[in-house]
């Protein structure tokens, strides 16, 4: 559930009476970008990393950063302060403002809306993490600059509710025979003890808990590469995993009705899991920039 206090254009206020011009540009066109930053023991987690990826967000829709990396770490701060957060998530939204009118080309000199709040993380069923979850595979319906964080995320709300709609946790994507990622998740195929996850580009979203992989991975001498990957490559996986900002890593167990490796968490999963848990409890105190 959210939390009560969300900032609005700098105001601290309850989230219940935010209110936002029906005129803001978010608003008609989803002209907007967003981040998701994990909170752990009341640390912001990769603060820096998801400010770098606002950042190129803002920049790929032609848009200054309205704030300092400093002025955001203090906004989060204040945010999971206000609400008692502990383990938790925030959201970070930055829209090109309102007009009065509609308009496809943006008049320039709008002033931004800016706005921010929190969400408790319920703890995972330790189901999930011992049996794994289901995906189901779709074609990539979504637009060409999956590299920006846009709001506007509508063919990923049907993608994703493809597989609510089976009793699957996540939609995986296919583009030309390839993997991209998944409605809401950067994918990991592991075969032979080698982590592969698709290049970057402007077919995928950069993903901070992905480089967290990485970096975990090297600390395990499980080798990671980034490569495309075919469908029947990741069909063929030893294991899956997902990456994502409120939920760490998870085990895909079920790919299509079908069993993914030993169709139980493997034991690559087992360590990294393992390892993302000490990571994120070694950081306590620490700075978050």
């Amino acid at each position: 559930m959210p939390l009560p206090i969300c900032c609005l254009n700098g105001a601290y206020l309850p989230l219940s009476e935010a209110r936002v011009s029906p005129l803001d540009r978010a608003f008609l066109f989803g002209d907007a970008v967003y981040e998701v930053v994990p909170v752990y023991a009341a640390r912001p987690f990769r603060l820096r990393e998801h400010l770098e990826r606002l950042d190129r967000s803002l920049a790929g829709i032609r848009m200054a950063a309205p704030l300092s990396h400093p002025d955001w770490a203090r906004l989060c701060q204040e945010l999971i302060t206000r609400n008692s957060a502990h383990d938790a998530y925030l959201y970070l939204q930055v829209t090109r403002g309102a007009e009065f009118g509609r308009n496809h080309a943006w008049p320039e000199n709008l002033t931004p809306t800016l706005f921010g709040y929190i969400t408790a993380l319920e703890p995972l069923s330790p189901l999930i993490v011992e049996k794994g979850v289901a995906a189901i595979t779709a074609p990539d319906t979504r637009w060409a600059r999956r590299d920006i964080k846009s709001t506007a995320l509508l063919a990923n709300i049907l993608l994703k509710k493809i597989s609510a709609d089976a009793g699957a946790f996540e939609t995986i994507l296919l583009e030309n025979g390839e993997l991209t990622e998944g409605s809401s998740t950067t994918v990991h195929v592991i075969k032979e003890g080698i982590v592969q996850t698709p290049p970057n580009g402007h077919h995928i979203l950069p993903g901070t808990t992905r480089d967290v992989v990485t970096d975990l991975a090297a600390g395990l001498n499980l080798p990671c590469r980034s490569a495309r990957i075919a469908e029947a490559n990741l069909r063929d996986a030893d294991e899956i995993w997902l990456a994502f900002s409120t939920r760490g890593i998870l085990p895909v167990t079920t790919l299509d009705g079908a069993a993914v490796g030993t169709g139980k968490p493997g034991p690559w999963f087992k360590r990294i899991s393992g390892a993302f848990h000490d990571y994120t409890k070694a950081l306590a105190g620490t700075p978050a920039l």
